[in-house]
């Protein structure tokens, strides 16, 4: 009935275990193709992504060299002046009087026109401050002031009629000159110092055409130009100079209400000269050397020398004298607490002892002079004790005090000089203005030796501070004394213990 064949159902299992293992193979080459698919799909987003990311790179590289780079007029490092001449611009208040000496400089005021008169393009300005013309306090100056200031604010407004451009950068100030330029066309840009930061904008300086230049202690402030005693540099005909302050401005320029520092600087900000290759030039018609430095270390682009560098530098170099004219000197870091700040105040200390250099300190005595000032100046003149060839001396600049307790005639300025070289800063010698605070100095050096040495910039500066170290407004500092440089010190500073040393500094609460 029923018949069966063997073979043939064998080879119907064979079709199908052929057919099954087919299947799997097909399976399994299927799995790889998708591993593979998979894996090449990742790489490609791996790779996509690598190529967006420098896209994006090079996209706010070029960016950031439209946006932080301009047009610098044709004028390279290697094209540039370097045959230049250098002006000493002080304010000396009208009821300052130096009788004694006859050393005298062009008046601040005076030297600004000029730069003006000079201008053809553009006038690049940074000022912490403006207050050219405030009713608020038009009494309480001269009426010769008043007129010198008016007269400031309506030359800067007349550039533009002139087809000059005003371009002002400046922290977050509430001005109404500055309003009133911006409506007359002036491009301003403000610099958010406290996002950034944490501090404020202390930089003071012109840049006229990218070939004249100013630089010094006085600020677009009516007490500039009338009450405080101010000094600076005008530097004629220096487009090398000029062009790398210009930078400088560049970069405050492209800062304007950022609240972040970049991670990278465009390479139009970078310094062409510094500390260690400084620009190579005549001033007044003898040889010289000099940069611009900057701070706070944030602000430094590459190759830029930070004012803390170019300060240590002109004090290491110093063989024979170094002369400070500061308003405020004190080595210390304030956070919740003071830490000593050394930097400066050990390179002075190193300058005494270890090379015997002759130093000077003139401080501003004013109502902001902090109290453990005197300790530290105390600190140091203790370190001459019974040491040979070791000389600090220290003297207080003392204002007018008027009727109403306010001072005036501070002295503002801020320099150095030594027998080698000069430093003009914006920042007073405080460890927390450098560390914070956004400013630009100057380090101008010449050679020993030079037949006309009235010539050099140099010994103009040491003839302005020997003027005012031997002028009958200041005051050394005596043992066991301490100056009063405010109606409210003498209830604030209460001696209740005199040191061990004949000449040492009195404690206070």
């Amino acid at each position: 009935m029923y018949s069966f064949t063997p073979y043939k159902g064998c080879k119907r299992c064979s079709s199908i275990i052929t057919a099954v293992q087919q299947q799997d193979y097909s399976a399994s080459v299927w799995l790889r193709r998708r591993d593979k698919l998979e894996h090449s799909q990742q790489k490609c987003i791996v790779i996509f992504a690598l190529v967006c990311c420098f896209a994006i790179l090079v996209a706010l590289i070029f960016s950031a060299v439209d946006i932080w780079g301009e047009d610098e007029d044709g004028i390279t490092e290697e094209n540039c002046s370097k045959n230049c001449r250098v002006v000493l611009v002080e304010n000396i208040p009208e009821d300052i009087s130096f009788l004694d000496n006859g050393t005298s400089h062009l008046p601040l005021s005076a030297g600004l026109y000029n730069l003006l008169d000079q201008a053809i393009r553009v006038v690049e300005i940074v000022s912490p401050l403006w207050l050219l013309n405030s009713s608020d306090y038009e009494s309480s100056f001269q009426p010769a002031a008043r007129q010198v200031t008016r007269a400031s604010d309506l030359t800067l407004l007349k550039l533009r009629s002139k087809g000059i451009q005003l371009k002002i950068s400046s922290g977050m100030i509430d001005s109404t000159e500055l309003r009133t330029l911006a409506r007359h066309n002036a491009e301003v840009h403000y610099v958010n110092m406290t996002a950034l930061t944490k501090g404020h904008l202390f930089s003071s300086f012109w840049v006229v055409d990218r070939r004249h230049i100013y630089i010094g202690s006085a600020s677009m402030d009516w007490r500039s130009l009338a009450t405080r005693k101010e000094l600076g540099v005008l530097v004629y005909n220096c487009s090398c100079l000029a062009l790398d302050l210009h930078r400088v401005f560049s970069l405050y320029w492209g800062l304007q209400y950022k609240d972040f520092i970049p991670s990278f600087w465009s390479k139009r900000l970078f310094a062409l000269f510094n500390k260690n290759a400084p620009l190579e030039l005549t001033l007044n018609s003898t040889k010289a050397q000099a940069y611009v430095s900057s701070s706070p270390d944030v602000f430094i682009p590459k190759d830029r020398s930070s004012d803390l560098e170019a300060i240590s530098w002109v004090i290491q170099e110093a063989r024979h004298f170094i002369y400070i004219s500061i308003i405020d000197y004190l080595p210390l870091l304030s956070s919740n607490a003071h830490r000593y700040w050394s930097r400066i105040d050990g390179l002075i200390r190193e300058a005494l002892i270890l090379r015997k250099v002759r130093v000077r300190l003139l401080i501003s005595c004013w109502e902001k002079t902090h109290p453990l000032t005197f300790n530290f100046i105390w600190s140091l003149r203790s370190l001459c004790m019974e040491q040979a060839n070791c000389s600090l001396e220290a003297k207080f600049f003392n204002p007018r005090v008027q009727r109403d307790g306010s001072l005036q005639g501070i002295n503002h300025n801020r320099f150095m000089v030594t027998d080698k070289a000069i430093y003009l800063g914006n920042l007073d010698w405080v460890g927390n203005e450098f560390t914070f605070n956004a400013g630009a100095g100057l380090v101008i050096s010449q050679p020993e030796g030079v037949e006309e040495r009235n010539s050099t910039v140099v010994e103009q500066l040491r003839a302005a501070f020997d003027r005012d170290w031997f002028s009958r407004y200041t005051r050394s500092l005596q043992a066991n004394k301490i100056p009063v440089c405010n109606k409210h010190q003498i209830n604030r500073l209460v001696p209740v213990k005199t040191s061990h040393l004949d000449n040492g500094p009195a404690e206070f609460y």
